[in-house]
């Protein structure tokens, strides 16, 4: 789950000439500015990336790389290097999202769930652009890839549909997804577990952190771990949405713990193709209201903190807008992309302990709050999405 903000695009342009660079190099992490030859005059950087030795080894001190990555003066993402058989998985999985896009309109429909707010089973053509209009660009899978049924209490899927709901798979149509989604969900949650418990070990210095209530074991007990599959249909003009930067995703940040994200793939008439656009990706605004660019390898899981961690950490740990540019050029003609998230986030009924100073959502976290996550979820979307519609 996101929640999506309104950007200044004035302001966002006035920032491209202000942009400071990282400097940050050591041997086991790497984030640094790349000198690309775009059109685009945001600079370029890559992220922070640790190797799955180190996040395995819980003895090791990763505490100066979640800093760089995830702190206070961090992008708010990092990833995770040379995972053993992620790169099949990955790829096994983003080539059916064509498949999947391209099935009968009688069977994706069948696929749909109003309840969940299409949180579970096919999604095109449900949410909003930026603009308001209906974002037909894109199609989406959701499915929890840890519990095909997270729950059957009928109370709480009828207050909680979109984390309680029921997975929907095309067994008929197109059985080998959810043995793909679940081998790559799984996977990346698990990686992601283990940078929890370094990200638990950096909070540690500075805050305490109760038994049980650290990163690590609040999302080792969910039942509300959701993947998003998406595949973006091709645009005939190469231009999704003018100059918007936030053409192919609106900015947002995310509402949960941790996203862990697939580099996308980019196809055209089924075959693999690079991005015709080196300016097309993911773009974050930092803590300092810059707008910069940000890569990381097609092999590599790349890990995005969310607005609920940010509040847990007392802001050491730090969430950052960021949105998705479509390539443009007559070269982007007729390009298909395919992507996965999993958005790793708390139980419906865990009890969130909020510290005395809150910095995100003020006005709706009292001091010392203690709430659920699905009630903290629910003021969120009202504040964000019922409100909006009056």
């Amino acid at each position: 789950m996101s929640v999506s903000y309104d950007f200044d695009l004035e302001k966002e342009r006035e920032n491209e000439s202000k942009v400071g660079v990282l400097n940050i190099s050591c041997k086991r992490c790497r984030s640094r500015r790349i000198v690309c030859k775009t059109m685009s005059s945001f600079p370029t950087f890559s992220t922070v990336s640790i190797p799955f030795s180190l996040i395995q080894d819980r003895n090791a001190d990763l505490s100066f790389q979640i800093e760089q990555g995830f702190g206070r003066n961090g992008l708010g993402i990092v990833s995770v290097t040379h995972v053993p058989g992620y790169s099949s998985l990955r790829t096994n999985l983003l080539h059916l999202a064509p498949r999947l896009a391209s099935l009968p309109k009688e069977v994706k429909e069948g696929l749909e769930d109003p309840h969940s707010r299409y949180n579970f089973g096919w999604s095109h053509g449900k949410e909003n652009l930026e603009s308001g209009k209906p974002d037909l660009l894109k199609g989406s899978f959701y499915a929890n890839p840890m519990l095909d049924t997270p729950t059957t209490n009928a109370s709480l899927i009828q207050r909680y549909p979109s984390y309680c709901g029921t997975n929907i798979w095309p067994s008929s149509a197109l059985p080998e997804l959810e043995v793909a989604f679940k081998a790559l969900g799984k996977l990346i949650f698990d990686v992601g577990l283990m940078l929890a418990y370094h990200c638990d070990q950096y909070v540690s210095r500075g805050m305490k952190i109760h038994k049980d209530e650290g990163l690590e074991s609040i999302l080792q007990r969910s039942r509300c771990h959701k993947g998003r599959l998406l595949y973006y249909f091709p645009s005939q003009q190469g231009n999704a949405d003018g100059n918007s930067k936030s053409s192919w995703c609106g900015w947002h940040t995310d509402h949960g713990s941790l996203t862990g994200l697939a580099c996308a793939i980019f196809t055209r008439d089924g075959v693999e193709i690079p991005c015709p656009d080196i300016a097309a990706g993911l773009y974050i605004r930092t803590r300092s209201d810059q707008i910069v660019k940000v890569v990381y390898g097609k092999d590599d899981i790349a890990f995005q903190i969310g607005e609920t961690t940010e509040i847990l950490s007392g802001g050491y740990l730090c969430a950052t807008p960021h949105c998705v540019q479509a390539p443009k050029g007559e070269e982007s003609s007729g390009i298909e992309r395919s992507t996965f998230a999993l958005f790793m986030q708390p139980d419906w009924d865990e009890k969130l302990n909020f510290p005395e100073e809150v910095n995100i959502h003020r006005e709706l976290i009292p001091s010392n709050a203690a709430l659920t996550f699905g009630e903290y979820s629910e003021m969120l979307l009202d504040k964000y999405y019922h409100q909006k519609q009056t």
